[in-house]
């Protein structure tokens, strides 16, 4: 490797494994690491992540992707993480003193109802619903429960919130402690208009706001990694869907991107805040110079629903992930599956919401029932985006269920939309390397890709409206 070419380093924080990926300036992957995290969930409610394994999967995923670095300097690194998931530490030093509170984990849905003559004021300040998904009925769950989160605050030591923020302080030789736009916006505590933490939203949680890390941009000073004696420049830090807006370079006005991973993340990047809607408001990236806002919609059972439909069949989740090419050509006419894994997500909100089909299947057809689902409820998500800031012109779509084109031409012919799928599927890193070396590197792969055009499919159209009825016919009054 030549000393005087400058390399740059992504780091990604998901559901299923902590990843990093070594980059060169004009966008060509040297190499990376991915390592593997659990999940635990111990109620149908609560989904959580053991903090330490989280910081060590970063760590060893760093140190394993520098190797291919040789002699040559990691000028800049990025991190983007999940939002929403939150954790609460010890800010001396730095040992955790919560699990890892999922974006999935839903522990606080009953609890959230005394708020619910304030939801219309938290909309306006945060962009958002009320919603258990979010982090600030997280952290209100993890001071009434918590004794050790208690008797750090009484000591002075609390820190909490964002994923980001605690993996910052952990990583980072200087102990940073902040937090970035794009995820503390997930908290319902940070004013989207304010771009800080807002006093009213902390005091109606009945939560101190001294522990939250100081609000800085998204490009910023945070700190060095090391990797034995490598120190690395952390300059950027984000949420993981934030990062792949810009998967394919600025985000472009008409261009709705689609993320398929854990979660369906549907995404419009603008200029300004969004207009009110049954949507998500969020503030995607920020500098001194610029923000750039996200009007977002999400189903939160994409992956994840393929690995409980997995456990419901006591099949193996990877052996289902197989099959579903051919399964999707061979059945046009499944069952329906009114799908609220981890939730109902917009535009419904229901985040109690009882999964089913409407009748008895094969595994095949359960299946196909399933990602039948996933593009159902895009749809319906699509829409709503239309009548709010008007009809998209083109599809961007990623993640892992993107490689599945049964999914891709079903989503393309509903929507009446072109939809193009990147060689490349992996959206958070290539937004991140965008982000860091601007828009040459990511975004001169984007020409190899896949593009399906939309086809009249007419039993396609009929089922996703016997779908849309029999979903809000089950929705509670």
């Amino acid at each position: 490797m030549n000393p005087n070419t400058h390399l740059y380093l992504a780091i990604d924080q998901g559901g299923h494994a902590s990843r990093a990926s070594l980059f060169t300036a004009n966008g060509e992957l040297l190499g990376g690491a991915s390592v593997a995290i659990h999940t635990r969930q111990p109620a149908a409610d609560r989904v959580e992540h053991d903090p330490e394994e989280l910081v060590a999967s970063v760590q060893a995923a760093i140190n394993s992707t520098s190797r291919y670095a040789d002699s040559a300097p990691i000028v800049a690194a990025a991190l983007a993480t999940q939002r929403s998931s939150v954790v609460c530490w010890d800010a001396d030093s730095g040992a955790a003193l919560s699990p890892v509170l999922s974006w999935q984990d839903r522990r606080t849905a009953d609890w959230l109802q005394q708020l619910a003559k304030q939801s219309a004021e938290i909309r306006q300040r945060t962009g958002l619903p009320l919603s258990p998904h979010y982090g600030a009925s997280k952290l209100r769950w993890c001071w009434d429960h918590l004794p050790a989160v208690r008797n750090a605050w009484q000591a002075g030591r609390l820190a909490w919130g964002p994923l980001a923020s605690f993996l910052v302080y952990r990583l980072t030789e200087e102990k940073t402690l902040a937090a970035d736009p794009a995820n503390a916006s997930r908290t319902l505590l940070w004013n989207l208009d304010s771009g800080d933490w807002d006093s009213r939203l902390t005091g109606l949680f009945g939560i101190p706001i001294q522990p939250l890390p100081p609000s800085v941009t998204t490009r910023y000073a945070w700190g060095h990694l090391n990797a034995g004696q490598r120190r690395i420049p952390l300059t950027l830090v984000t949420g993981d869907q934030s990062a792949a807006l810009f998967a394919a370079g600025e985000p472009a006005g008409g261009t709705a991107m689609i993320n398929l991973g854990t979660g369906a993340f549907l995404q419009q990047g603008l200029a300004h805040r969004p207009p009110p809607s049954p949507l998500l408001s969020s503030l995607a990236y920020q500098d001194r110079a610029r923000r750039i806002y996200a009007l977002e919609a999400t189903v939160n059972g994409a992956g994840s629903a393929i690995t409980w439909l997995a456990s419901q069949l006591n099949r193996d989740e990877a052996e289902i992930i197989r099959h579903l090419p051919e399964w999707l050509k061979e059945h046009s006419q499944p069952p329906l599956f009114l799908n609220g894994i981890a939730g109902l997500g917009t535009p419904y909100l229901r985040p109690l919401f009882v999964s089913r089909f409407s009748g008895e299947a094969t595994a095949a057809e359960k299946s196909v029932a399933v990602c039948e689902s996933i593009v159902f409820l895009l749809q319906i998500n699509l829409e709503e985006m239309a009548r709010s800031i008007g009809p998209a012109r083109n599809i961007i779509i990623s993640g892992g269920l993107s490689k599945l084109d049964g999914i891709c031409q079903r989503l393309a012919n509903l929507s009446g939309l072109p939809l193009h799928r990147p060689q490349d599927h992996e959206a958070t890193v290539q937004g991140l390397l965008v982000l860091l070396n601007g828009a040459c590197g990511a975004a001169s792969q984007q020409h190899l890709e896949t593009t399906f055009l939309p086809q009249t499919d007419p039993i396609l159209e009929g089922r996703y409206q016997a779908w849309r009825e029999a979903l809000e016919a089950a929705l509670p009054g």
